[in-house]
């Protein structure tokens, strides 16, 4: 797993987050566990201890094999080892980064909780905020959706601005208005102000 997606990464950790599942996974290190053994050594239910099993194979860091009516359980060290070299690889870690500074919801700050509360987990925006600070803050991420120094046709506004909202023609007007993107003879281009900014 050299280069490891957001969503991969935070669904190990949100599984293995949980105490039982820890200790579930050391004793799964040392060698193959059944349920009722599991169950035993960790003072769990059967229940619950499949539960537990069902989100560690979801993730593939655990085996299974039937023997009779036994189920025996492994850590899968080929997953774990692949997570963990992306977790420590300088370029992993660079490609998450790059991953997470991409989704406006993550960043801090009063321009994330707007951004969050007004751009789908897709990229998308939701509505149009009225509050004209609120809406300066969604058009300086609409900005970012644009290269500095690159020229760009109507039609290549459009579809940039498409894939975020079907108002294409209210987004580019309010970002002429602001001063985020600037026009001449059907020609557009991301403001030198901004590029500052």
């Amino acid at each position: 797993m050299p280069d490891p997606d957001l969503a991969a990464m935070l669904a190990f950790f949100k599984v293995m987050a949980n105490e039982s599942r820890l200790r579930m996974v050391a004793l799964m290190a040392e060698r193959e566990r059944s349920v009722q053994e599991l169950a035993e050594l960790l003072d769990l239910k059967e229940p619950t201890v499949s539960h537990h099993l069902a989100a560690l194979k979801k993730l593939g860091l655990v085996r299974a094999r039937a023997e009779g009516v036994t189920h025996w359980h492994v850590l899968h060290l080929e997953t774990l080892t692949g997570l963990n070299r992306a977790l420590l690889d300088r370029r992993g870690v660079a490609a998450l980064t790059a991953e997470v500074a991409r989704d406006p919801r993550l960043a801090g700050g009063w321009e994330a909780k707007v951004l969050a509360s007004f751009v789908a987990p897709d990229g998308t925006l939701t509505v149009i905020p009225a509050s004209r600070r609120k809406r300066a803050v969604v058009l300086q991420w609409l900005a970012g959706q644009f290269e500095h120094g690159r020229r760009y046709t109507e039609a290549e506004v459009n579809e940039i601005l498409r894939k975020r909202h079907e108002d294409v023609a209210t987004l580019r007007r309010e970002l002429l208005g602001c001063g985020r993107l600037a026009r001449e003879a059907g020609v557009y281009w991301r403001c030198a102000e901004d590029a500052a900014q």
